[in-house]
């Protein structure tokens, strides 16, 4: 510091002195709220995007989305345990799920339940950790697309359907494929195959070759999958939860619970529409042939078990 700086300070020191105008002000210490938490909450149900009135319950982005943004706003909470039962679902909401949780700061250990299977182990693959009980069903990786060939249906009921088009194969699913067409919709599932294969070996860090052995579409039981890198350990909610523990460095975790779905939660949820429970409780496979003839029956590639 100079000789105007010196200064400067002197005479503020002295001007303070007169007046006895000190008034020390120190900033409040900000609460340190130890993170020794950790937050569990149940998935259940087909993977999709979602939206729409009277649906069931379902693993949807903005479900997760939200479970894990309130994990992250809740300073006592240092990980997060997602207990899943999924069949599976949409190839683009598995993805964006897939995400999520890849790009989520704390730690996330999955703890399969049931079944968490095709695209429920797409987005199991990027998690922290997976825990699995020994009889868990899981694995299934692989690509499904089907939809219904209604020509001889409609002939037998006499009717016919009258196709304006623009682009040659923009009707392809209101009648039976060609083989080109057979071709085309096999480039699209074995493309989705792919990024399926190497997202899982980029999640669970091993070889796209050794993932490529076992990603024949098959089902597994969580012994199996632990044995081969799917899966890291054998257990349930408890252990996965002490694993959680682990990675975030709490010795003694508090196990915090996102709030489970009621009956009207689960109605106008996200999820399967009704009409697909409808298909299978109340419809005549008529009504339902022919719902799907008025809508198109445009099949979409499907990361589930069929």
């Amino acid at each position: 510091m100079g000789v105007k700086g010196l200064a400067a300070l002197l005479i503020m020191l002295v001007s303070v002195a007169a007046t006895g105008a000190v008034h020390l002000v120190f900033p409040e210490e900000e609460e340190v709220v130890p993170r020794e938490g950790v937050m569990v909450a149940n998935l259940q149900g087909a993977i999709e995007e979602g939206g729409g009135m009277f649906m069931a319950a379902a693993i949807s982005p903005q479900r997760v989305r939200e479970v894990l943004q309130q994990a992250e706003e809740d300073a006592s909470v240092g990980a997060v345990v997602l207990r899943i039962d999924s069949p599976g679902g949409s190839v683009a909401a598995s993805q964006q799920i897939s995400s999520l949780i890849k790009d989520f700061e704390k730690p996330v250990v999955i703890s399969m339940a049931d079944m968490v299977v095709s695209g429920g182990y797409y987005i199991s693959a990027p998690a922290d950790g997976i825990v699995a009980h020994p009889g868990t069903i899981t694995g299934s990786i692989g690509v499904i697309s089907t939809f219904v060939d209604l020509e001889g249906f409609l002939e037998n009921l006499g009717l016919e359907t009258d196709v304006i088009k623009s682009g040659e194969h923009k009707d392809m699913f209101s009648r039976s494929l060609t083989e080109e067409e057979r071709e085309l919709m096999q480039e699209l599932s074995d493309e989705a195959y792919n990024q399926f294969v190497e997202d899982v070996a980029r999640g669970r860090d091993l070889e796209i070759s050794r993932v490529e052995e076992f990603a024949t579409g098959e089902m597994i039981l969580g012994s199996k999958a632990e044995r081969i890198g799917l899966v890291d350990r054998l257990g349930g909610e408890e252990e996965a939860v002490e694993m959680a523990g682990e990675l975030a460095g709490i010795e003694d975790p508090a196990v915090k619970r996102y709030g489970e779905m009621g009956f009207w939660d689960m109605l106008i949820s996200p999820g399967f529409q009704a009409s697909s429970l409808l298909e299978h409780v109340v419809l005549p496979e008529e009504v339902i042939l022919m719902d799907k003839a008025k809508r198109g029956g445009e099949p979409r590639l499907r990361y589930e078990v069929r």
